[in-house]
């Protein structure tokens, strides 16, 4: 039999709730390629105001605002992610790997050879 560790990695609040994960990053990069929020949550398969209110409550708890909107004009409008934003998903994307990478290596010396794949 094979073994392989499934790892998931958030930052959550105080109370718990989610501050920042993987599903935060993937909804900004979405956000970032597309050009607007709401061609960001069609291409994610989520509603729009799901999309806006994890994005909105994360920016109230960190206390940072993630997301430039503009509204209307000739080009309809759009949003982009702040520098603070994409710094941010590119050190929890750095942090993510680094963890992940150290867990396997872990679990591949110490954990397998007990559970008999070796």
């Amino acid at each position: 039999m094979s073994y392989k560790l499934r790892t998931k990695i958030w930052i959550a609040d105080q109370s718990g709730d989610v501050l920042f994960g993987m599903g935060r990053v993937k909804m900004l990069e979405a956000v970032e390629q597309h050009g607007s929020l709401n061609a960001a949550a069609k291409a994610l398969k989520m509603s729009y105001r799901a999309l806006w209110g994890r994005i909105k409550a994360t920016e109230e708890r960190l206390g940072k605002q993630l997301v430039v909107r503009t509204t209307g004009g000739t080009s309809g409008g759009g949003s982009a992610l702040t520098p603070y934003a994409k710094e941010l998903v590119i050190e929890f994307r750095a942090f993510r790997r680094q963890v992940l990478d150290q867990a396997d290596e872990r679990f591949n010396k110490m954990l397998l050879t007990k559970l008999g794949n070796e």
